[in-house]
């Protein structure tokens, strides 16, 4: 059983510690389901989290905040018990980060089909020729009477091809670069949007390149003001970015439970594997790694929720260190288990799959270190 007594810290409050419990008893009777139809399988698990009440946290109410520690806690969770389950979960509130921070009255009425899990969301801000550089975006958004026509591709979008709500960035032109993008809430319903490809990765997740051709949206789905769209984002990444070190950190959380499960049923050399002092070594770096981890996720969340602002460099930090510390826990645990560590059907394999895009989403780690960098530079 995973170590649950990072509970007791002082970040947390009763109800993220009744919460945390409640969930992890869900996900034990409900998880993990069948992966074999990806797209069914997210549609079932964003309906089951929805009926359960567990999407809550994913949207807030109109000059709310987010609980970053209740949404830290679900992933960790929920990637503890089933990756994908957790990227069904994360998608319904980065999809509508935007909305649940900027949108207008109207355009929050989707906050309660999503939070209901009675709709699919989707985040669309990758390009095919910006990646990180999110300013360099070249879809185009022009003024027209009554609204916008859109044209552009957006890729690896998450959700792409089975979502039924999808805030796009779009370059309006207010300045360059940056200050040149805006936000719009198109629903996948609309004339002119094509899905190009659906995109299979190593861990299999709804993902798709897509295009707009003269898309037409009304002057209502702008969200907020021409040109805000950048900082939008920003602020959407800044408070979501902290839950990805928390779905790392349950899969290298359930990478140590695997370990430690193996190498005390394995026999070498006529005794456990556990009793090798080698072996012992890995355990307590593998245990390490996951509470620094921790430290550094959880004060990132409880700093933005005792009001802070902005959490760029203490998110920065703690998705950095997570995902990249999980990776180094979770290839530990495949070599714990030799051959059966690569192997179809084995938790640990599974888990060696899902954790590598960690490392590149939301931020890739070196701009993690870019961003790091800049804060220190920064207030020095």
């Amino acid at each position: 059983m995973a170590d649950r007594s990072f509970l007791d810290w002082p970040f947390f409050e009763p109800r993220h510690r009744d919460w945390a419990a409640a969930l992890d008893a869900w996900c034990a009777d409900n998880l993990p389901v069948d992966h074999a139809d990806v797209d069914a399988a997210c549609r079932k698990l964003v309906a089951d989290l929805g009926r359960g009440g567990w999407l809550r946290p994913t949207g807030i109410e109109a000059g709310g905040n987010f609980d970053l520690r209740m949404l830290c806690l679900a992933r960790e969770t929920l990637a503890r018990h089933d990756g994908l389950a957790d990227f069904a979960f994360a998608m319904q509130g980065l999809g509508m980060g935007t909305v649940s921070l900027f949108g207008s009255d109207a355009q929050r009425e989707w906050l309660a089909r999503t939070r209901a899990g009675a709709a699919i969301s989707a985040f669309a801000l990758t390009e095919p020729g910006s990646g990180s550089d999110v300013a360099n975006s070249t879809m185009t958004a022009e003024k027209v009477p009554d609204g916008w026509r859109l044209n552009g591709e957006k890729t690896y979008i998450s959700n792409g091809g089975i979502a039924d709500i999808y805030v796009i960035f779009a370059r309006t032109g207010e300045a360059p670069g940056a200050r040149g993008l805006s936000a719009f809430l198109m629903p996948a319903t609309v004339p002119g949007f094509e899905i190009l490809e659906r995109i299979e990765v190593v861990a299999p997740h709804p993902l798709a390149h897509f295009r707009l051709t003269d898309v037409f949206l009304p002057d209502d789905a702008l969200i907020g003001t021409p040109g805000a769209g950048f900082k939008q984002a920003m602020a959407v990444l800044d408070v979501f970015r902290s839950t990805v070190g928390a779905a790392a950190l349950g899969f290298a959380r359930r990478a140590l439970d695997e370990a430690l499960k193996r190498v005390k049923e394995r026999q070498l050399f006529g005794a456990p594997l556990a009793d090798l002092q080698m072996v012992q070594g890995h355990l307590a770096d593998m245990a390490l790694g996951i509470d620094a981890s921790a430290l550094l996720i959880y004060r990132a969340a409880w700093t933005r929720d005792m009001g802070a602002s902005r959490i760029t460099r203490e998110a920065a930090m703690a998705k950095l260190h997570a995902t990249e510390t999980a990776q180094q826990v979770i290839d530990s645990a495949v070599q714990l288990f030799g051959g059966d560590g690569v192997r179809k059907g084995f938790i640990v394999e599974s888990l060696y799959r899902e954790i590598r895009a960690l490392r590149i989403y939301e931020g890739a780690s070196d701009v993690q270190r870019v961003v790091i960098a800049r804060q220190l530079l920064g207030a020095n």
